[in-house]
């Protein structure tokens, strides 16, 4: 895959548009405008879903809430027998992204096929229009759908349904959409009857990759690493992700955004399965990620801490690194080894 770049030129072509002043910018990326414009440049093109990318792997678009536009694309390997499912959250800081971004459906693709699994891709709604928690509402949903699918699937979705293990089932995502993943699972895991909100599901582990989670207080790398031109993640583009986000007035110490911060759930009172926990060596959220994981184990839970060497926030994705190609097939490794366990 090809390293993706931003164009400038996009940028010109739409400010044309006149909407008042630009409140908030992540160039390339998001525009939000004082009279409540927003624009999201086309940076990252769109592909059906019959895009091929690899030959082992079917593909589909599904429904699951037309009233909140929340849809999914499955990912089926074609290997034999059954095979564990992820319900997976693409990233993009909450504001910006896609299930059907040719980013996310490569790497997706991919990934069903190396780790031999079955991936429901969420297209949740997006801030700043539905700030959070509407994320996580979408990424409860989309799970209550598939334990619905397990129960009473229709015949039109036999096709990935004969094919799962209901009794391995993950959550996972990167960067923003490892964070919805950790927070779905706590909701899931801190209802009055947690049994009843998965069953016949059984809810084997949580995969966070790079998770996109912040706080007042800044981390050494948060402070001192210096991000390349081409990095998918500065800190300055963080703060604006968390202030158009988070409930209006929220600061980064809302439990949302930081689940270490006084008032959120105690840690060691959460039921959670096991958590994989992916960090890039050179990503600005370093530090914030291993002191998560630090906390998870001083917590009593069960946490497997990767590294990847080399690369930086969203490198799986982006291929913007010169071991990127490397690296992902080690995180497809990790993620296979992870879920077969």
């Amino acid at each position: 895959m090809a390293a993706i770049s931003f164009d400038p030129r996009i940028n010109r072509q739409m400010s044309k548009n006149s909407h008042g002043a630009i409140i908030e910018e992540i160039e390339g990326l998001i525009r939000v405008y004082k009279d409540g414009h927003i624009e999201r440049p086309p940076i990252i093109p769109s592909v059906p879903c019959n895009v091929a990318t690899v030959n082992d792997v079917t593909a589909k678009d599904v429904v699951i809430d037309k009233f909140t536009s929340l849809w999914a694309r499955i990912y089926v390997s074609n290997r034999s027998g059954t095979l564990p499912l992820l319900v997976y959250f693409h990233g993009g800081g909450f504001c910006v992204g896609s299930a059907a971004w040719s980013c996310y459906h490569e790497f997706l693709a991919n990934l069903a096929s190396k780790a031999s699994c079955i991936i429901v891709s969420i297209n949740y709604r997006l801030a700043p229009e539905n700030r959070l928690p509407a994320a996580y509402d979408d990424g409860v949903n989309a799970f209550t759908w598939v334990k619905q699918q397990a129960l009473n699937g229709p015949p039109e979705h036999q096709w990935w349904l004969s094919r799962c293990n209901f009794s391995s089932i993950f959550l996972a995502g990167d960067s923003a959409g490892a964070n919805i993943a950790y927070n779905v699972a706590t909701r899931l895991v801190s209802s009055y009857n947690p049994e009843s909100m998965t069953k016949p599901l059984c809810f084997k582990g949580i995969i966070l990759i790079q998770p996109f989670f912040g706080g007042e207080a800044r981390t050494l790398s948060e402070k001192n690493m210096t991000q390349p031109a081409n990095s998918a993640l500065t800190l300055s583009a963080s703060d604006t992700y968390w202030w158009l986000s988070l409930p209006p007035g929220s600061n980064r110490d809302h439990p949302y955004c930081n689940p270490l911060a006084n008032g959120a759930s105690k840690l060691r009172d959460l039921r959670l399965p096991p958590v994989m926990v992916g960090i890039s060596e050179l990503d600005v959220l370093k530090d914030r990620n291993s002191e998560f994981c630090s906390a998870l184990t001083r917590a009593g839970k069960r946490v497997e801490t990767v590294t990847y060497k080399g690369v930086g926030h969203a490198f799986q994705i982006l291929h913007n690194y010169h071991l990127s190609h490397t690296r992902v097939q080690e995180m497809a490794s990790h993620i296979r080894a992870f879920i077969n366990q």
